[in-house]
């Protein structure tokens, strides 16, 4: 399908992304035999998919509840925190106002504790930060709750400290976006993402009520893909205000085309995951698979 360099999806990461966009929204269970399914139609065996989903239980992000012969997968208290930091992340609007702070994180780890640096880097970038020294990393938006929720949970609150004032000089806002964040490479991967999707989006939009030639599951892969692949961004992108942004920043661009596209996709796509959390979409498939696990 794609010329876009996907990395090989990893089985527990499509299990998020299916319980953030489709499980949660009805209820937030769904039955075994249903989630395989789903997973089969993303290109996941049965043996890979089962295998991620006790790996994922062990890790506590997932429960398993027996019903009889049936068995139903929910997200834990643990799984439910991580999805959520990502799912506001990825559905963050544009940054429009903006009040001219700067928030600053600075830490100060021992050599020891290597691993927690390298985890508070990663959720910094994840919050929109950027690297402007070494253990000093910077962003506009305050994000004070999420910090303070990040030290506690990574227990590095006695090493840590966290600012927030005017940038004064010398160099220019400019030059600090520059030395923070690579934009251009950035541009290039949003580039690359319009490009890959906008035939398909263009013959969706284009057919005569939406997508009257495309099946339910069909949309279904589609937006579900469509949403992996646009997931890393955020990680990328840090939503600067619309005054620190280059003019026709193409972020913008790909984040309206990204909301048109999956809603385009979502009324055939959701009419399709409503059928499968509800067990209509094939039961007698849904009870072989039932005896085939035994």
């Amino acid at each position: 399908m794609d010329s876009m360099k996907r990395p090989p999806a990893r089985t527990q990461f499509l299990v998020f992304t299916l319980f953030g966009d489709y499980i949660l929204p009805r209820g937030g269970t769904i039955w075994t035999s249903d989630l395989l399914h789903l997973l089969e139609l993303l290109g996941v065996t049965e043996r890979a998919a089962r295998s991620a989903l006790s790996r994922m239980s062990r890790k506590g992000w997932l429960k398993a509840q027996r019903e009889g012969r049936r068995s139903r997968y929910s997200l834990t208290a643990r799984g439910w925190s991580l999805l959520e930091g990502g799912g506001q992340r990825i559905f963050e609007p544009p940054f429009i106002d903006w009040d001219g702070l700067w928030h600053v994180v600075v830490y100060s780890l021992p050599e020891k504790k290597r691993g927690l640096r390298r985890a508070l880097r990663q959720q910094l970038a994840w919050l929109g930060f950027g690297r402007l020294a070494p253990a000093t990393w910077v962003s506009p938006h305050n994000r004070k709750i999420e910090l303070e929720n990040l030290f506690n949970e990574l227990s590095v609150q006695k090493h840590v400290e966290l600012f927030s004032g005017m940038r004064v000089g010398p160099s220019t806002e400019q030059n600090l976006i520059e030395q923070c964040w690579n934009l251009p490479e950035l541009e290039a991967q949003y580039q690359e993402f319009i490009c890959h999707y906008w035939p398909e989006y263009e013959q969706c939009k284009t057919q005569e009520n939406g997508n009257s030639d495309l099946s339910p599951d069909e949309c279904f892969v589609r937006r579900f893909w469509l949403t992996y692949d646009f997931q890393p961004f955020p990680r990328k992108d840090p939503n600067l205000p619309a005054t620190l942004l280059p003019p026709n920043w193409i972020g913008l661009t790909a984040r309206q085309f990204f909301d048109e596209y999956r809603q385009l996709l979502g009324i055939y796509a959701n009419q399709f995951i409503d059928e499968v959390v509800k067990g209509e979409w094939d039961l007698d498939s849904a009870e072989r698979q039932q005896e085939s696990s035994k």
